[in-house]
């Protein structure tokens, strides 16, 4: 073929159809007509002369040929993203975009800072965070759909060799208690004491309960004796039902210190145990590496690396809390 036999708009409807699920999906979410959207697949099949979806159900289902189209589209496609975004890097971060991604409660208590803080710095830097579980932003990373990501959980083993997989913080998690427990007026409780609580936890199949259940197991703590009262589907939720008083929790320091600030949680101390997971920082070192990624790496994550997790909102209101909640480990290891 002298001329390809498909454009980019092309590959992007169908992208979108995929994703979708039909063309009407697919036309709204690229604000454009269906009947547009069916006469670009219908010059693509004829172009191409095969048929590249399964019109006989409901749902647009691909053919093979669809799926290989859709596989080497989606590369196509991040390509060309990379590309413009390296020319826009020309403007030195006077404009580009900066995509980040994060596992839950990174993405929801830590994050936000971050690139809060970021924008200050420069303004003109369009800034996206998706957050997902480590598993699906580790793939993210991988294909060149996200520049860096912070993820408390253990990157998938196929991906551990092609990713650049940087320590960056431990995060230590609380247990947390209503203010009116008898728990809360001592000082320290023991570890045997936990067998005594009635806990709140996310799913079973969650990547955070995964990841806290081993936190305690390495801490010598039998995970199967603890009493789960219930399992919620937000880190939200388990400190509301901790807040009236239904149990106790484990979670992230960074999720609680509104709660701790303005005396509505209780964190207990178990005598003898700190339960820590590493954060760590992935990048895909293939992948071209803007310079608005560079700017938030060299100037953003130190200083949180070595400091507290304090929502700069309540700065300006209330008095700095020391939280001994990170600290700082070598950038330099890999974690395999």
């Amino acid at each position: 073929m002298s001329d390809l036999p498909f454009t980019l708009d092309q590959l992007r409807i169908l992208k979108a159809i995929a994703a979708e699920g039909s063309f009407k999906r697919a036309a709204d979410s690229l604000y454009v007509s269906q009947p547009a959207v069916s006469l670009q697949v219908q010059n693509l099949e004829r172009q191409l002369d095969v048929p590249l979806f399964d019109r006989g159900g409901r749902r647009a289902q691909l053919t093979e040929a669809g799926h290989l189209l859709l596989s080497y589209g989606e590369k196509i496609l991040t390509l060309c993203q990379e590309t413009c975004r390296a020319i826009e890097d020309l403007q030195n971060l006077q404009g580009g975009t900066l995509i980040v991604g994060a596992s839950q409660t990174t993405g929801t208590y830590l994050l936000p800072r971050m690139i809060g803080m970021f924008r200050q710095k420069y303004p003109d830097v369009a800034v996206q965070l998706h957050v997902h579980s480590t598993r699906r932003t580790a793939w993210s990373v991988a294909n060149g759909q996200i520049d860096l990501a912070i993820v408390g959980g253990e990157v998938p083993p196929e991906l551990q060799d092609s990713l650049e997989i940087q320590a960056y913080a431990e995060d230590e998690l609380a247990l947390i208690l209503p203010v009116f427990h008898p728990f809360a007026k001592l000082e320290k409780i023991q570890k045997e004491d936990l067998y005594k609580l009635q806990f709140i936890a996310l799913d079973s199949q969650s990547t955070i309960r995964k990841v806290i259940d081993q936190v305690l197991t390495r801490c010598d703590i039998d995970t199967r004796r603890l009493k789960l009262e219930m399992e919620l589907n937000s880190i939200e939720a388990i400190k509301n039902a901790v807040q009236s008083g239904l149990g106790a929790a484990f979670v992230s320091i960074s999720a609680i210190e509104k709660e701790l600030q303005m005396g509505i949680l209780h964190r207990s101390a178990i005598e003898g145990v700190v339960v820590k997971r590493m954060l760590s920082v992935i990048y895909n070192p293939n992948r071209y590496r803007s310079k608005a990624a560079e700017a938030f790496s060299q100037e953003i994550l130190p200083q949180f690396s070595t400091q507290p997790w304090v929502d700069s909102s309540l700065e300006k209101n209330l008095e700095f809390m020391e939280v001994e909640s990170l600290k700082p480990v070598s950038t330099n290891s890999t974690i395999s």
